[in-house]
């Protein structure tokens, strides 16, 4: 392949990664409207634990582990302003 085949590769990839984004995005609303219902904190230090070993076990490269666990801290951080403020409440 070359470039142009690669990044048309590399766009076709964004419009799947946007979707998965979005469809986390639309549960992590649905968590946060339940966990303001019954009063319990957005802020779960030890799930997002969980999550970061979770996707550093999945990874299988060629991405480094703090790599995939650097992009997960700020998904977590978005996903957790989602559950303060819910979706679209963001510019």
């Amino acid at each position: 392949m070359d470039i142009p085949d690669w990044r048309n590769k590399i766009d076709e990839l964004d419009r799947q990664l946007v979707d998965l984004l979005s469809q986390r995005a639309r549960a992590a609303h649905e968590i946060g409207k339940q966990k303001r219902e019954s009063a319990l904190p957005i802020y779960e230090p030890e799930r997002e634990r969980i999550v970061f070993e979770n996707v550093q076990e999945m990874n299988r490269g060629p991405l480094p582990g703090r790599d995939v666990v650097r992009i997960y801290e700020r998904i977590m951080d978005v996903m957790r302003n989602i559950q303060k403020e819910g979706i679209g409440s963001r510019a």
